[in-house]
């Protein structure tokens, strides 16, 4: 079973670059995030029309939005806002098979690393913890995957220097503090540096602002994959697609894929 996770930024923008991805990988089940839509104008049709005929959507108009699309059944799906903020940010199925995949789109904190001065960064930190509470409390018997873009780079591989970006927002101490929590609230494995190991330099964003980006290299792993622990041993293989940063108006993001033997 291929799993995905991808920042999109914008599904109606995107979608050709979508459904190739989705025909060329022979993915499974593809969790976007960005999809800046709301639900009566997600291009339910284009999917369907290329055998994706099961989709969730949790969307808002210009900003956040989530969405699964899947070739396989999904018996149920769950919505949550965290913050009571009104922002679309996560949504969850479960598979025939008993396995729940939630999806989160994390906020990315603003500028400054100063909950005092920046009240959008200590809202990213309330959100990690209002997630890591629910994992705590949380009493499920179904087999566990998270994806989604984080927005915490946590550590010294998942950025181009560690050194210049130990104070900026996505790699601080106290973003990787909270990051850390949150694998620890529950049986998480990060299946990305579990297959890779941890000292493979792994980026899955680039900033739209450098714009010889392929050369600069200047990346952070904003985007992740987790396995509960009982599912480790069942990945067969982990992709971070690279490529996809070259197409034409690309996304920020790139595609990562977890293959499972399931």
């Amino acid at each position: 079973m291929k799993i995905a996770t991808w920042n999109i930024n914008s599904i109606r923008i995107r979608i050709d670059q979508v459904i190739r991805f989705l025909l060329k990988e022979k993915i499974d089940i593809l969790c976007l995030q960005e999809t800046k839509v709301t639900d009566n104008l997600f291009p339910f049709k284009t999917f369907k029309d290329n055998g994706y005929n099961f989709i969730k959507v949790n969307g808002q108009k210009q900003y956040n939005g989530v969405a699964i699309i899947s070739r396989l059944p999904i018996t149920r799906s769950y919505k949550k806002d965290f913050c009571e903020k009104k922002e679309k940010r996560y949504i969850s199925i479960t598979l025939e098979n008993n396995i729940e995949i939630h999806n989160f789109y994390f906020p990315a904190g603003g500028i400054e690393p100063d909950i005092k001065k920046n009240p959008k960064f200590e809202e990213k930190l309330n959100f990690y913890s209002k997630v890591t509470d629910w994992f705590t409390k949380r009493n499920s018997k179904k087999k566990q995957i998270l994806v989604g873009d984080m927005n915490i780079a946590p550590s010294e591989n998942d950025v181009w220097s560690h050194e210049k970006l130990i104070n900026i927002v996505s790699h601080t101490p106290i973003e990787i503090k909270y990051f850390d929590k949150l694998i620890k609230s529950f049986d998480w494995v990060d299946a990305v540096r579990y297959f890779n190991g941890d000292k493979k330099k792994i980026f899955s964003w680039w900033s739209y602002r450098v714009i010889e980006w392929k050369l600069e290299n200047k990346g952070r792993r904003l985007d992740h994959i987790w396995v509960e622990k009982s599912l480790s041993k069942k990945i067969q293989n982990i992709q971070v697609l690279k490529k996809f940063r070259n197409y034409s108006q690309p996304s920020d993001h790139v595609p990562l894929i977890l293959d499972l033997d399931i």
